[in-house]
């Protein structure tokens, strides 16, 4: 994932992390290396519009992982590919919903 990340920023791509996903991983306490890679990236705000799309899409897919669903809409909307170790639950999640997501494991 470090040299993933590395070859990201190298090339001026700014990851984006939905801060329901950090929300997710963060369990307390310092943190350096979660730390370290954050600074490289964007946070994403979930903010309403954003929750009631991955609130949709989770009806739509008959799931309920509101964190796979808005790591799914907001990857639509930006393009950007999706880089997780679930790569079945997103795939689902985006194509019931009629995305074309790229989805790969780091």
């Amino acid at each position: 994932m470090w040299g993933l990340h590395r070859r990201m920023l190298s090339r001026g791509v700014v990851p984006t992390i939905p801060a329901v996903v950090l929300a997710q991983g963060w369990r307390g306490g310092p943190q350096p290396q979660m730390s370290r890679l954050l600074a490289g990236c964007y946070v994403e705000p979930l903010d309403e519009q954003l929750a009631r799309s991955a609130g949709a899409a989770c009806g739509r897919a008959g799931t309920s992982d509101i964190v796979d669903a808005t790591v799914v809409v907001g990857a639509a909307a930006r393009g950007d590919q999706v880089i997780t170790s679930d790569p079945d639950d997103i795939g689902h999640l985006g194509e019931t919903n009629g995305y074309a997501l790229e989805v790969r494991e780091p």
